[in-house]
């Protein structure tokens, strides 16, 4: 094997071992992220218990694998995770996983 195909070889195999790993791991939400139904709509607003909410100008939205997605891709109600930036608008959403929706939020 040349050395460059044995180096980009090695790269991937520890870049899919390390992947593995993490994938394992709980993801950590902040104790002030409350948990949600959301409704995402293509204008930039999202609706929880009814509420029209703006998303930040630097919202960051992750999906259930910790994908950051845009705010354009999103359609539908989700469970999710959220925390409101000093102004009330949404500046951080985490989509929860199934196991996720159903743990207990952390006493505060």
């Amino acid at each position: 094997m040349r050395p460059h195909s044995l180096s980009v070889l090695v790269a991937s195999v520890l870049g899919l071992a390390s992947s593995l790993a993490l994938a394992g791991l709980p993801r950590l939400f902040p104790d002030d992220a409350v948990k949600a139904k959301m409704q995402f709509s293509p204008t930039g607003v999202v609706q929880v218990k009814g509420e029209a909410l703006r998303l930040s100008p630097g919202a960051q939205i992750r999906d259930t694998a910790n994908r950051i997605v845009l705010p354009s891709h999103i359609r539908g109600e989700y469970t999710v995770r959220m925390l409101l930036d000093n102004g009330g608008q949404v500046h951080r959403v985490w989509i929860l996983t199934p196991e996720e929706a159903a743990m207990p939020e952390p006493k505060r």
